[in-house]
């Protein structure tokens, strides 16, 4: 029989023994204790500006001129490009005059009608043509529009594409055009933290190849669901950038610090994990003494030390730390020593980073 397997059915039979009749076993104890926790998630993460377009023509037409050099900052509504519209221009204003000349016959129609020396039917008729030439300078007017290009926000271009003089089409790049006041910060969280996650958390984040200069932000969304292949969720926070100094693309290492809970902790040395199953041993009272009681608990996250418990266990309950190897369900037991309850012993700093962070690369 594989030495493993002896061993796991050694500790079965050893937890099903009955109580030792011998005298009491020396123990010492520490009661569970509540903390405050907060998980500290590590994460890579990608920059992407707050707002960001690839600037492109909705015609086919010639450039006749470019209002921004490589890498300018521009504010919303400034003229970027300009293409070839003296067909347009002169569309638009044979478009204008049929539109005026209609509303000089329908003014003189009505006056008419209203003496009664012209009829409903050709009032009408009158009402249609002028309609009909407001739309048809509404639409000449707006594919002239088209032919100038505006900056539809504040925010700094990129490279030209395009000289002055060349032919471009709808979907050929221009130029980007990027508002990178705020930057978005997306990365993963594993599934575990979904319960740790909420908007409006504070977060950090620096860059190797700007010095590991920190940059503070805050999560402004959760992704509506988790990815079946890695079981991690996106979550975005927005950063400031007001110096201009983090770019698009750029990867950032991510401090996250997740929403408070209040938990039961206990020190990790009071865990007996058997199999998928983890237990511990509860001091109880008795007429003879202080007997042992073997707990199933579900145990929550874990970090250096200590173990959160979901359930099985309540504020107070004294768990065996030291003799557990000498303990059987049910036997009398003699405390040595009650040691402080673990959130005592670390401190305030319980809720701190350094002791609960979680590496999620």
């Amino acid at each position: 029989m594989p030495f493993a397997l002896c061993a796991l059915l050694g500790s079965l039979n050893a937890l099903a023994q009955p109580p030792a009749a011998k005298g009491a076993t020396e123990v010492i104890v520490q009661p569970a204790s509540m903390a405050q926790l907060t998980t500290t998630i590590e994460a890579l993460g990608s920059l992407r500006a707050n707002e960001t377009i690839t600037l492109t023509s909705n015609e086919t037409k010639k450039i006749t001129r470019i209002n921004f050099d490589d890498g300018q900052r521009v504010e919303k509504g400034q003229i970027l490009v300009e293409m070839t519209s003296r067909e347009e221009s002169a569309l638009l204003e044979e478009a204008r005059f049929n539109t005026d000349e209609a509303k000089k016959q329908l003014d003189r129609v009505r006056e008419l009608a209203k003496r009664g020396a012209a009829s409903q039917s050709e009032l009408d008729q009158r009402i249609r043509e002028f309609e009909a030439a407001r739309a048809r300078y509404n639409a000449t007017e707006s594919r002239l529009k088209d032919l100038v290009l505006l900056a539809p926000f504040s925010g700094v271009v990129g490279l030209r594409q395009v000289s002055v003089g060349a032919l471009v089409s709808p979907g050929n790049t221009i130029t980007t055009l990027n508002d990178d006041s705020k930057m978005k910060l997306d990365f993963t969280v594993p599934a575990i933290y979904l319960r740790s996650l909420a908007k409006g958390l504070p977060v950090v984040a620096k860059s190797r190849d700007l010095g590991d200069k920190e940059f503070q932000g805050e999560v402004v969304s959760i992704d509506n669901q988790i990815d079946e292949v890695t079981r991690a969720i996106k979550v975005r926070a927005l950063l400031d950038n007001k110096q201009h100094e983090l770019k698009q693309g750029m990867l950032m290492l991510v401090d996250l610090k997740a929403a408070s809970r209040d938990a039961v902790v206990i020190s990790e040395s009071a865990l007996v994990p058997l199999a998928s199953n983890n237990f511990v041993f509860v001091l109880q009272e008795a007429e003879g003494g202080p007997v042992v009681e073997r707990r199933q608990i579900t145990i929550g996250e874990r970090f250096p030390g200590a173990v959160e418990v979901l359930s099985g266990l309540s504020p107070g309950d004294k768990l065996v730390t030291h003799g557990l190897q000498k303990i059987r369900p049910g036997q009398k037991v003699r405390v040595l020593a009650e040691e402080k309850p673990f959130a005592e012993k670390a401190g305030e700093a319980l809720h701190l980073s350094d002791l609960i962070k979680t590496n999620n690369n």
